[in-house]
């Protein structure tokens, strides 16, 4: 069995956990793009576009840390079990207020604040939760599989959405949304690994401390989350602009949306297959650095471009190299870390990642805003270049050390 590609799939409860998942995120990908495109009829701003992502993602940056605490103490099913119910209710409520025609700009940004807090919680503790559910030596596979899963449905879920939108109407989505948590809640009964909850350490400073100290003692580590935290400031809201990237720049309305929208995911699809289909990526050292000069270099080609086609294959290489990236960069980071405290380290990278992104919508919204959507892009794409090329230089040094 070690030696079959995609070796976390041949566990029975981590393949259940899976293919619920991948439908799942087919259901949240059409719930985004379909609440971007409801956003921008409403408003036609780019900065609101950039106010609502900001909501959505502004209580990862303040709970998210405390749901790595959860991680630790408490078991990981259960608590994924909770999480999984309550993110079916903003769905539904979203979808409800748009179908009687009352929806306005504040209930949308509430309810992204809602399932915001949420995810806060789910996150850290479904991505620690690969530990339980299949071997160390195939938590990179793992979290690859989840990764494609992830970006597959980023490839579908805006192509149904499109579909949906055109057909049935844009509330369809947030239904259909709700309906795809239902899967994930199945799979999470009929998984036979319970887990196990931690000592019940207190839940204050000095233990969320402990992960902080881990990351500062370990220099690779430090410099992964450091680059992440400049890519989500800087880089990763770009995806936010694509909305008005379709219509104003290339005048391409909703179809246009759906074709950058799912080039992105093909890319990023491709990314997590190669990974996934190795046993064991060794050199993550040498393909961490490479991705992320590769994504750079697609920002820039992404903001210098005035050609669709152009701009889809610069899409397409942008997906492939941040997805690659961030699934190298995680396995890394869970392959260092310990398991007790795996769930405050991997609440640090969902920290980075995923927290600091309301910061980064504001900042990329506001800048479009004043100074024009490509502009601004082009701006933040030559600034994350540059420091790209400073953590390539710091991070091979770093790994070179005989101390890491």
């Amino acid at each position: 069995m070690s030696d079959r590609r995609f070796p976390a799939l041949h566990v029975r409860d981590f393949r259940l956990f899976w293919l619920a998942q991948l439908i799942s995120l087919s259901g949240t990908w059409m719930h985004s793009t379909a609440q971007g495109w409801l956003i921008y009829t409403i408003t036609r701003s780019p900065l609101y576009l950039g106010l609502i992502a900001t909501l959505g993602s502004l209580p990862i940056l303040l709970f998210t840390l405390f749901g790595g605490l959860i991680a630790d103490r408490y078991r990981k099913k259960d608590i994924l079990l909770m999480t999984q119910s309550f993110s079916i209710i903003p769905a539904l409520v979203i979808g409800v207020l748009s179908d009687t025609g009352v929806i306005q700009v504040w209930h949308v940004g509430l309810l992204a604040f809602v399932l915001g807090t949420i995810n806060a919680i789910d996150i850290p503790v479904r991505q620690s939760y690969f530990a339980e559910l299949v071997d160390k030596t195939e938590i990179t596979n793992a979290i690859a599989l989840n990764s494609m899963a992830f970006n597959g449905a980023r490839i579908t879920g805006p192509m149904i959405a499109g579909l949906v939108i055109e057909h049935l109407g844009i509330t369809s989505c947030f239904y259909l949304n709700a309906v795809s948590f239902v899967p994930v809640l199945i799979a999470l009964y009929m998984i036979k690994t319970s887990g196990t909850a931690q000592d019940r350490h207190p839940i204050d400073r000095d233990s969320i401390m402990k992960g902080i100290t881990f990351v500062r003692g370990h220099r690779p580590v430090l410099l992964i989350l450091l680059l992440i935290a400049f890519l989500s400031l800087f880089a990763i809201p770009y995806i936010n602009l694509l909305p008005v990237i379709a219509e104003e720049v290339f005048n391409r309305g909703i179809k246009g949306l759906t074709i950058l929208m799912s080039s992105l995911g093909v890319g990023s699809f491709s990314g997590a297959l190669i990974i996934a289909s190795v046993r064991y990526f060794k050199r993550k050292d040498l393909f961490i650095p490479l991705s992320a000069v590769l994504f750079g270099t697609s920002l820039l080609v992404l903001s210098f471009s005035r050609d669709f086609y152009v701009t889809t294959v610069a899409m397409v290489l942008s997906g492939w190299g941040i997805v690659t990236c961030l699934a190298l960069a995680n396995g890394f980071i869970q392959e260092a870390v310990i398991d007790s405290l795996r769930g405050r380290v991997v609440s640090l990278y969902v920290f980075v990642f995923l927290g600091l992104a309301p910061i980064g919508n504001a900042i990329m919204g506001v800048t479009a805003d004043l100074f024009g959507t490509m502009p601004a892009l082009r701006f933040f794409a030559i600034f994350v270049m540059a420091i790209i090329l400073i953590f390539v230089i710091n991070f091979r040094r770093a790994c070179e050390d005989p101390r890491h």
